[in-house]
């Protein structure tokens, strides 16, 4: 079974680095966005900075939704998405195999990046590994939880306000616990309570999510 699901991952990425604009995509929109936010604003870094972690995690979580439709919807298309449901291999563990590589092309990137968006936005250095914490342990809950909303809408065409309508409403505690845990770091608070509960929120999506993924695709392919 953990063979099935490496070699899934392995396939996965090898598609993704063979289309490279929709890795660059993601960051690209992710630059943007924070770069007009910092050039509309008035040249005051303190405003720069109070701000700034609400900017950059709104700014990354509108990124991870650009490319959600990508963790299933060509497999969906070409019929591999079916015959991956018909293994025997569990389908919980398959659907998870996909996020993880969906993460790694989509959420890394974006929190790799952010440092330097950070320092755009004009926050002290003392919040980097706040920010870093934070997109480390949220990005993936984003990818969990977009991927049971792309799971139900897969078989409908033109799903993307479906999909938005379905996802924000969840991605909404992860938004404040990452923005207020930036926010508290940058003033010189400690910010581990909200960081605790974006890993509460982790455990349970990493627990649960699969096999809602796994349910949802088969509902979507009946």
């Amino acid at each position: 079974m953990m063979r099935a699901a490496f070699i899934l991952l392995r396939r996965d990425l090898l598609l993704a680095f063979r289309h490279r604009t929709e890795l660059v995509n993601p960051l690209l929109f992710f630059l943007i966005v924070v770069s007009l936010f910092a050039l509309s604003m008035e040249p005051d870094p303190r405003v720069l900075a109070t701000i700034g972690p609400g900017v950059i995690w709104v700014a990354a979580l509108l990124a991870a939704m650009l490319s959600l439709d990508s963790i299933f919807r060509a497999d969906f298309e070409d019929g591999t998405l079916e015959q991956l449901m018909l293994t025997p291999h569990s389908a919980a563990l398959l659907a998870l195999t996909k996020v993880l590589a969906h993460w790694l092309v989509s959420g890394l990137p974006l929190m790799l990046m952010s440092p330097l968006l950070a320092l755009l936005m004009n926050l002290p250095i003392e919040a980097l590994p706040a920010l870093l914490a934070t997109l480390a342990v949220g990005t993936p809950v984003l990818s969990l939880i977009g991927a049971i909303g792309v799971a139900l809408t897969v078989a409908l065409r033109r799903s993307g306000v479906l999909l938005s309508l379905l996802v924000l409403p969840l991605y909404i505690p992860v938004l404040i616990f990452g923005s207020s845990a930036v926010g508290d770091a940058a003033a010189g608070i400690p910010y581990s309570g909200a960081l605790l509960l974006i890993s509460a929120l982790l455990v349970l999506t990493l627990t649960l999510a699969p096999f809602a993924i796994a349910a949802a695709l088969r509902i979507s392919l009946e």
